[in-house]
């Protein structure tokens, strides 16, 4: 998220980062970044407040009491999202922006949602109807999804537009890995996760764009157990991706059995730098820690295409208040040029 705002013209204050590797990721390919390593509930930017455009952040689907009433900011207290919003409460920038996953929708009934929203509006901001995301529609070659929710401060009459998705053309895998629209060269070589012997032996005989169902009856029983009695498509499991579709969601790790990715030619998972280019970080990006750190890294990412929209947005959102409210000089709302940037934590 941070890489892809960046690049939509945002320049970066502070980002916290609890894990080390990531840490360390940051510090390794943006040196001047200011990263504060550690729990954020021991983080605060008093000093920063009305001199920040933007708070971003990605928190767990934390359960919330929720009865039949609003839930106050307090009574968040414990909760990632508590951290998120007391952040927010101690700058006020002109916009907030929270990622998650989908699942956020539903999570409690959708009661969890509903009590964030609630927070956000106690402490000052108009909270805009969350929408979901697909990656695949912001120049990413993967069936990706976040949920991403958008407070505006309450004074701010300008409209925040959600970025606006491209239907007309669909990444594959191909554009991911081989030299063409997205990258001016084939995939590098690096490091990755293998497969043990049997379940090589049994991804050989999955064809690129097939999953479980294409084994011989006797190898689905074998591979899938007591899955194979269960309800369900289950398309992820023995899933080899083709050259001709995007990607499925990369998770954190490239050989879990339930979300399987196995390369279309070569019966192995992606590789280290097959996963960033999949997640669209640049080539030059290297990633800190052990190859499971890495891979952890880049599957908890948000897409740097799809941030770098909702980056846009952003810029495009703040060039509008700052049109507004000329007369108003306490602030550095901001076009996407050099000298001018927004800025956000």
């Amino acid at each position: 998220m941070a890489l892809g705002l960046e690049a939509a013209g945002l320049s970066c204050i502070a980002l916290n980062e609890i894990n080390h590797s990531a840490a360390e990721t940051l510090r390794i390919n943006r040196p001047n970044w200011n990263v504060i390593e550690g729990d954020i509930k021991n983080v605060s930017f008093p000093e920063l407040k009305g001199k920040v455009d933007v708070i971003t952040g990605g928190f767990p689907c934390q359960a919330f009491s929720y009865a039949g009433k609003k839930l106050g900011f307090q009574d968040a207290r414990g909760t990632l999202f508590y951290e998120f919003a007391r952040i927010v409460k101690e700058t006020m920038p002109a916009i907030c922006i929270g990622e998650n996953v989908r699942g956020l929708l539903s999570h409690e009934k959708g009661n969890t949602l509903k009590g964030m929203i609630s927070i956000l509006d106690e402490i000052g901001y108009r909270v805009l109807e969350p929408q979901v995301l697909k990656a695949i529609y912001y120049n990413t070659p993967q069936k990706r999804e976040r949920l991403v929710i958008v407070g505006i401060r309450k004074d701010i009459n300008a409209q925040f537009y959600y970025p606006k998705p491209n239907l007309n053309e669909i990444l594959t895998l191909r554009d991911a890995l081989k030299k063409g629209k997205l990258y001016p060269t084939n995939v590098p070589k690096s490091d990755g996760a293998k497969y043990p012997a049997r379940k090589k032996e049994i991804l050989d005989m999955v064809p690129p764009g097939g999953y479980w169902r294409d084994l011989p009856l006797k190898i689905q029983k074998e591979y899938m157990l007591e899955s194979f009695y269960l309800g369900g498509g289950k398309t992820g499991m023995a899933r080899r991706i083709s050259w001709s579709e995007p990607s499925l969601t990369l998770t954190c790790s490239p050989a879990q059995k339930q979300t399987e990715r196995c390369h279309p030619d070569e019966t192995r998972p992606f590789t280290v730098r097959e996963y960033a280019r999949i997640q669209t970080f640049p080539d030059e990006w290297q990633f800190a820690g052990s190859t499971t750190e890495q891979y952890k890294q880049i599957g908890n990412a948000v897409p740097v295409n799809l941030g770098k929209a909702i980056g846009q947005s952003i810029t495009s959102f703040l060039d509008s208040y700052k049109k507004q409210n000329k007369q108003h000089s306490q602030h550095s709302f901001a076009s996407s040029s050099k000298d001018a940037s927004p800025v956000y934590i």
